[in-house]
């Protein structure tokens, strides 16, 4: 669907602040995206990110209607792992199962089919089946030497699914394998290791040292020249 210009341009502004904003203030970030949504609702790029902005915040009912319209929009497969993972946050894992199940697995590329993959076995964890779990992340990409981008994921949820399973010396040697892929610290691979390893860490402020220290007293007429400043926007 095409927009006239002017329009068009604003609800770019506001999925430009979605995309940026999502990781580091999802809140501010599903702010933006339901201006662009009241402002082009029958655009799918503009529901898919409605969609991701809910996601992100943790309304999967919402998101995950607005993935279903993005997906009727589009007839793309895509956002079908995430939709079954939004099934789980509604506490349905028997459907992101179901779906795991679907056709439409078949049709996704390499990425959406390991995304699929963990959302699976995050389902299986789910309903307590955590051997059937350990299974389901058990692959051929698993298994691969050559680091893709989903690795450190794959690689960190079949360790932490190994660690619930009770297997310790193999959920040890998985985490380091999802730290050696994971260049860019998607992942608290490394804390999980020193955890294993029985590290502990502490704060190095002592208590005193944490203690508000009385700032200098103002000289007459400092207070007053100087600006007031706002609150900025928290942050989850």
């Amino acid at each position: 669907m095409s927009l006239p210009k002017t329009l068009a341009e604003d609800v770019a502004r506001n999925l430009v602040m979605v995309a940026r904003l999502i990781d580091e203030d999802p809140e501010e970030a599903y702010a933006y995206s339901r201006i662009a949504l009241r402002l082009a609702s029958r655009v799918a790029a503009v529901r898919e990110a409605a969609g991701f902005a809910a996601y992100a915040t943790q309304k999967y009912a919402e998101a995950l209607a607005e993935f279903r319209a993005a997906r009727r929009m589009t007839g793309s497969v895509e956002l079908w792992p995430v939709m079954a993972d939004c099934e789980r946050g509604l506490g349905r894992p028997e459907r992101a199962m179901a779906m795991a199940g679907e056709p439409e697995v078949q049709k996704l590329d390499k990425a959406g089919q390991v995304e699929m993959r963990l959302v699976a076995a995050g389902a299986r964890r789910d309903m307590g089946q955590i051997d059937a779990a350990i299974v389901t992340l058990q692959s051929p990409e698993l298994a691969s030497n050559s680091i893709q981008p989903w690795t450190p994921r794959l690689r960190y949820a079949y360790a932490d699914a190994l660690l619930e399973a009770g297997r310790e010396d193999e959920a040890r040697e998985w985490f380091g394998k999802a730290l050696e892929a994971d260049k860019d610290g998607s992942t608290d691979a490394s804390d999980r290791l020193a955890e294993l390893d029985g590290v502990e860490f502490v704060d190095a402020l002592g208590d005193d040292e944490d203690e508000t220290v009385d700032a200098p007293e103002a000289a007459p007429g400092d207070a007053a020249d100087q600006d007031e400043r706002g609150d900025e926007p928290g942050k989850d």
